[in-house]
């Protein structure tokens, strides 16, 4: 019987691969801090991410678990709010190994979160898995730790990938609603100097790159991003044609740090220029349903529509 168990499964990202997978596995178990239910057939089980209570048996006989643990970066990084972003981050993947080694039967393909964020800021050359330049900044460290104590404990029996992902656009949550509300509202003009690049992938094609690299068997880093990272004023642009707003109010950088102070996140989150590439997914012969960022709008702003 294939068992699929996810780690922090009940946000945004957690129930795009739960829409993907749910005919895919006969049993579908979720770890979250929430109460232990069944809902849909899928199995909620409380654990706390940081100590064995019970919840570490769900992982016997499971074909793959996912690990999407972690304070959300969307916040202020206080001091308080970085260790927590961080200790989140490496207790779950800590613990995690624990009860992987524990098992009699243990997971035999673990996927562990990470981030495209790891590769330093740039504007002059595209990040992949082999080539990619790792930085030095808080964010960028936080991301060397999660992977140090993901692949820093050896599990014989199970496989291990670090997903290096990016903005997720998608329509119930992640970076898309309020990227959308801002255009709507005249906003949606570029931010900062707007030469940075994102790097995005469609909640289609997460989901659908999950599921080939499980099929596929591939382990290491891999970074989970569209082929094309855009400019942010050109990422801007599309955005509004699509929404059919004539025009977007530019915010200079010193606006948006005042706007993310007042809004209580970080401004690096959006003037950051993230130029990444999915090298490994594409030499192992991956296809994107949305390469480009103007068609993942068409398809997002339709769903809306219906």
């Amino acid at each position: 019987m294939k068992k699929l168990v996810i780690a922090a499964g009940t946000g945004f990202l957690g129930q795009v691969l739960v829409n993907h997978f749910k005919d895919k596995f006969e049993e579908i178990v979720i770890l979250t801090r929430g109460n232990s239910t069944t809902v849909d057939r899928v199995k909620y089980v409380n654990w706390n991410a940081r100590t064995f209570s019970g919840w570490e048996n769900e992982l016997e006989n499971a074909t793959v678990l996912i690990n999407l643990a972690g304070k959300s970066v969307d916040c202020r990084y206080t001091k308080e709010n970085k260790k927590e972003i961080l200790l989140s981050r490496i207790e779950s993947t800590k613990v995690l190994n624990k009860a992987v080694l524990n098992c009699k039967n243990p997971p035999k393909h673990w996927l562990n979160s990470s981030t495209s964020t790891i590769y330093r800021f740039s504007l002059d050359k595209e990040m992949d898995e082999t080539n990619g330049e790792i930085g030095n900044d808080f964010s960028i460290n936080v991301a060397l730790s999660w992977e140090k104590a993901f692949f820093k404990t050896e599990t014989p029996n199970t496989l291990k990938t670090a997903l290096r992902t990016s903005i997720v656009l998608g329509k119930n949550g992640g970076a898309f609603i309020p990227l959308y509300n801002l255009a709507n509202f005249g906003l949606g003009g570029k931010q900062g100097k707007g030469n940075q690049f994102v790097s995005w992938i469609h909640e289609e094609d997460f989901a659908r790159a999950i599921d080939f690299i499980i099929h596929k068997e591939i382990t290491g880093v891999i970074n989970v991003v569209s082929p094309e990272p855009i400019r942010n004023a050109d990422f801007m642009e599309k955005l509004r044609k699509i929404v059919g707003f004539p025009f977007g109010i530019p915010i200079n950088t010193f606006l948006l740090k005042i706007g993310s102070f007042i809004i209580r996140t970080e401004a690096e989150l959006v003037l950051k220029s993230r130029n990444v590439i999915p090298k490994r997914l594409l030499e192992n012969g991956f296809t994107f349903e949305f390469e480009n960022v103007n068609d993942a709008f068409k398809n997002l702003i339709k769903k809306d529509k219906k």
